[in-house]
Formats: structure tokens, C-alpha cells, sequence
């Protein structure tokens, strides 16, 4: 695949910069993600509830609203092969899986804490879940029985598998990206990534690289094989609380509580394109085919100032 340069996705996104914002929710939004196919966006919320949309040509549809949740829904994920499944982290103590086909929930798994990170296996085969006691919970995905734990003695962040199912990755408190082997979970590597908390972690599809976003307001972009640190983009000046690559991973998409998302070039790390927002994004995720981007902000209601909005919005639409 033959990645455009910086100039023609300046051009490209003055043509398609039109944002669609859908209100999913009562409370604010914590998390959006599309479905392996590019068909679904799910979003859950502080209300505890998890809602899919559909993906029409130019717009989206609200589908279907997942309850059961009893605490907010911190994160969610999707199955990496089976488009209808996916996965939420609730801070009530519970991962709960869902078929989006039939809207039923498939499975409620108890876990040991109020979980706030989860990250599903490139094979499909187990659902990490981390708490806010720092205890990462390994589930097989087909038994939904616990299979492993991992206690960390610092602050844990964000979790990932490498694309190749070998190595599993965390985030921690301390700056560093905490590299072991899987399945084995024998620490290989710790990496001093950044001076501050090292945030979040996001690999691109291609596998060749993965991405940190950092109290210290730096992204960094590594080869995910030799895993140094090749890149940094520095154009955010809030510590950066969510990531996303592009689908060709031409295009790295960083936010924070600036008043704008920044989406950088991963070539040449210059900048491509901006969104300007109203207030703190914590959450964002690129459409796997398409230079279509969920995010979701702390919005207010305009109606009703001191409540959450509860909506997310998909920028990269064509420009009227």
C-alpha cells in the first residue's frame, strides 16, 4: 500500500472535515471503538450503558443500547475477528461480553476490582481486563474462566498485545512500557519511555509500530520490533490521554485537554490536520478502512450546564 504524502492529506481533509455528532448517552462518554469491519462504533458511557451505531455511506444510525452494567463503562473493545462481539470494563467488578447480532449479552465475568483498561488478543483467544488496584486478569475468551493474573507494584495503564501474539505490553506510572512474553508473562523488557506517566499504548494494524502518549505531553512512535523509539510528535501541551493509528497507519491521531485533536503524519511527524474541540478528549479510534475518527469530550450539556452531554462525534465526513 502506497502511503500519501503529507500534502495530499492536507488536501484530502479540506475536502472531508465535516464532524456527525450523535447523542448516545445520559452521562459523559468514555470510550469509543469501531468493530473489526468498520460497521459498528460502540461507546460506553458513565451511565453505565453501552450504545452501537451503524455506518451508512455519510452518517450513522443508532442501533441498539446495551443494560446491565451497574457502574460506568470505562472501556470497551471488540472481538479482533468475530465483527458482532465485543467487550466492556465496568468499575462494577464486571467484564460483560455482547453479541451485537442478536443484542444479548453473551456472559457477565466477576472479576477482583473495579476495571478501567481491557484489551482483546490479536487471535481472539483472551480478553485482558485492568483494575484500579493495578491487577491485570487474563480471561479465555471461549470458557470465560479466569486464566492468569498479573499484579503490578506501580501504577498499570494501558494494556496490549504486539500484533503477533507473542509479547504483552503495559503502561505504567513510572514512564515505562513493561514488555513480557505471552503466554508466559516472564518480564523481558521495561523501557524508559517518558520522564512522566506513560498513559496510554496503541499498536497500528500493520504491526510494524506501536505508540505512547505521556504526562509529559510527548507521543512517541516505536518500531515494534526493535522496539526503540523512532518518532515524537509534540504539538499537544496536556498530557496525552488517548492515541489511535490510522488504518494504513500513514496517520497517528492524539488528544488530550487541549482544545483540539491533533492528527500528525507518522512519516514525517508533521501536521496534517486538526479538530478543534470544546473541552478534554479522553477517548478517540480511527475507522479500520476508512480516514473516518471517533472521539468523544467532556462535553456539557447546552441545555443543562452542570450534565455530561453524553455524545461522540465521527470527523472525515465529506464537506458540504
Amino acid at each position: 500500500m502506497q502511503i500519501k504524502a503529507v500534502e495530499d492529506f492536507k488536501s484530502k481533509f479540506k475536502r472531508n472535515q465535516k464532524t456527525r455528532e450523535m447523542v448516545s448517552h445520559t452521562g459523559k462518554v468514555h470510550t469509543v471503538d469501531w468493530s473489526t469491519d468498520g460497521k459498528k462504533l460502540a461507546s460506553g458511557s458513565y451511565d453505565k450503558t453501552v450504545c452501537i451505531f451503524t455506518l451508512g455511506t455519510e452518517r450513522l444510525a443508532k442501533e441498539h443500547v446495551f443494560k446491565g452494567h451497574t457502574d460506568s463503562v470505562d472501556q470497551l473493545c471488540w472481538h479482533p475477528i468475530n465483527p458482532d462481539l465485543l467487550a466492556t470494563a465496568s468499575g462494577d467488578k464486571t467484564v460483560r461480553i455482547w453479541d451485537t447480532k442478536s443484542n444479548k449479552a453473551v456472559t457477565t465475568i466477576n472479576t477482583k476490582g473495579e476495571n478501567i483498561n481491557i484489551s482483546w488478543s490479536p487471535d481472539g483467544k483472551t480478553i485482558a481486563v485492568g483494575n484500579k488496584e493495578d491487577l491485570v486478569t487474563f480471561i479465555d475468551s471461549r470458557t470465560y474462566k479466569v486464566k492468569g493474573e498479573k499484579q503490578s507494584k506501580f501504577e498499570t495503564n494501558e494494556i496490549s498485545w504486539n500484533l503477533e501474539n507473542d509479547l504483552f505490553f503495559l503502561t505504567n506510572g513510572q514512564g515505562c512500557i513493561e514488555v513480557l512474553t505471552w503466554p508466559e508473562l516472564e518480564v523481558q523488557h521495561i523501557i524508559q519511555a517518558h520522564p512522566g506517566n506513560c498513559i496510554c499504548i496503541e499498536f497500528s494494524r500493520c504491526g510494524r509500530y506501536f505508540a505512547t502518549g505521556s504526562a509529559d505531553a510527548l507521543v512517541s512512535v516505536w518500531d515494534a520490533h526493535e522496539l526503540t523509539c523512532i518518532k515524537t510528535f509534540s504539538r499537544l501541551e496536556w498530557p496525552v490521554r488517548t492515541i489511535s493509528f490510522s488504518h494504513d497507519a500513514a496517520l497517528l491521531a492524539s488528544a488530550s485537554e487541549d482544545m483540539k485533536i491533533d492528527i500528525g503524519h507518522v512519516d514525517t511527524t508533521e501536521k496534517v490536520a486538526e479538530i478543534p474541540v470544546d473541552s478534554p478528549t479522553f477517548t478517540i479510534s480511527w475507522h479500520p478502512s476508512r480516514y473516518l475518527l471517533a472521539y468523544a469530550c467532556d462535553d456539557k450539556d447546552k441545555y443543562a450546564k452542570d450534565r455530561d452531554a453524553g455524545s461522540l462525534k465521527v470527523w472525515g465526513f465529506p464537506s458540504d
